[in-house]
Order: structure tokens, then sequence, then C-alpha cells
């Protein structure tokens, strides 16, 4: 009776895994096989555009796509605004999310629920029901049509969800460390400067790739705030690529290639930090 049931437990086990690796096979089609297609189709001429069957290695490719995308249309120009853009976004979110959360974890204080509370109804508040009021908000400020506007906005957009990541994760630092520090005569800007942010650097690197991707890919907001060309980033630079009566695909294909790829590079060099990162800081110990 004790061999049939481990005999009906492993094959029971290893149907689970069986479903699972066609789940995870099954999610990983869909989900790569239109960037596939997007990456072959801005190699392509345009009267292989729309062929059917669509086909995933071009039929004499070329790489006029890129070469017309760079040069054209101020793309150099939407480009360096999106930089410009996330780097301020990401550095900002970075530092004030790093000493919010220090003093969210490691000081107690008459409203530290409230606040806690707050921030997360913020993460759980939809951006566009509250577009009226920020653009409202900007037009009074003088920041419609600057590239201030959009950094001030993605930094409010981006601080809650990397408070509350970052809070977790420095929860878990033992106070011994801190308390040693404290012997040893160090200030609270002594034990966030040298010890807190030193020992944060998975979190910190998750919160930076989830403040660049969150900033570098936001089209609505950046739409509604930026109406001239030159202070356009590369999201509504790209959707102006489409025209009234058609669209160059090929052309749109290899901006958007373009355009996705810095923030692949920025996964890729801090990966090994991210997954960390964000499965301690989704755990309050």
């Amino acid at each position: 009776m004790s061999m049939h049931n481990t005999t009906s437990f492993r094959r029971n086990n290893l149907l689970k895994k069986i479903l699972l690796y066609l789940a995870l096979l099954v999610g990983t089609f869909f989900t790569i096989t239109p960037f596939l297609y997007m990456l072959a189709t801005s190699f392509k001429k345009d009267i292989f555009i729309f062929e059917f069957p669509p086909k995933f290695i071009p039929q004499d490719p070329t790489i006029q796509n890129y070469l017309t995308a760079i040069t054209t249309r101020q793309f150099g120009n939407y480009f360096f605004n999106s930089v410009l853009v996330t780097l301020a976004t990401t550095m900002s979110v970075v530092i004030i999310s790093s000493m919010m959360a220090f003093v969210f974890a490691r000081f107690r204080f008459r409203s530290k629920r409230v606040l806690t509370n707050l921030i997360r109804i913020l993460m759980m508040l939809p951006s566009m029901t509250i577009i009226i009021p920020q653009f409202i908000l900007a037009s009074k400020l003088n920041l419609l049509n600057s590239l201030s506007g959009v950094i001030l906005v993605y930094i409010a957009q981006n601080l809650p969800l990397n408070i509350f990541l970052l809070t977790g994760f420095l929860e878990q630092i033992p106070d011994e460390i801190e308390e040693a520090a404290r012997i040893d005569g160090a200030s609270n800007w002594d034990i966030y400067l040298k010890i807190i942010l030193p020992l944060s650097t998975p979190a910190l690197a998750t919160t930076a790739i989830f403040s660049a991707l969150g900033a570098w890919d936001e089209y609505v907001w950046a739409m509604t705030i930026l109406n001239i060309s030159e202070k356009r980033t590369l999201p509504v630079g790209i959707a102006s690529f489409h025209g009234q009566f058609a669209t160059d695909w090929g052309l749109v294909f290899a901006a958007s290639i373009i355009a996705i790829t810095p923030i692949i590079l920025l996964y890729i060099f801090l990966q090994k930090y991210f997954v960390k990162g964000i499965t301690a800081g989704s755990i309050k110990g």
C-alpha cells in the first residue's frame, strides 16, 4: 500500500510539473512572438510588410528603417529627452524612496501607521483618475510643455511602490548592526549612508529598474502635457510616426526596437539584484 501511494505521489508530481512547464511554454510563446514579429518587420522592406503568411525571417532584409528612424523626425531629440527624463526620475525616486523607507523601517512615530496606509492606497490608485488634477496643477505652476512637469509627475507616480518595497527590505536588516553603529557614535545620516545604502543594493537596483521602466515607457501624461515637438519623449515621438492615412510600420517597429533596447540592457545589467530585491522587498518580517 505504501509503495502504491509513493508511486501515485510521484506520478502526480510529474503531472503537475508537466502542466506547469506547458503553461510556461504557452505563456512564453504568446509573450515573445509579438516581439519577434516586430523585430523581423523592422528589417523588412515596405513591399514585404503585409505579406501573408507572415515571415519571421525577412526576405532581402534591410537596415534602412533604422537609418530613417535615427535621422528623421527629431528622433535623436526625442531619445535625448527620454534619457534626461528617465535619469532625473530614477535618481530622484531612488534617493527619496530610500530616505523615506529608512524612516518608516527604522523609526517609530505617531503618524507612521496612517502614512503607511496612505502609501498603500496610492499604490492602488490608477494614474488616469488623477490626470486632470495633475494637469490643472501643472498649468498653475507653469509646467506645461516642460520636461520638469513630466519628471515631477513621474517621481510622484513611482514613489509609493518603491517606498513599500524598500521598507520591506530595510525591515529585514538586523537591528544589531544599527545599534553597534550608534554605540560607535554614528549619526542617523552615517547609518543611512554607510550602512543602509550599501546593504540595500539589491532593493535599490529593483527600485531603479521600476522607476526607469515607468519613466521611459510612459505615454499618457507626456502626451497630455507636451505639445511642443522639441520637448517630446520617445513614446510620444514614435506615436507621431503614424500617418493620418497610412503608417510605415517598418519605420515604427525599427524606432520601437531602438527605444526598448536601453531598458533591456539595464535589466540585463541589474538582473542579478532584481529577483533578490523584489522578493525581499515584498515580504514583511
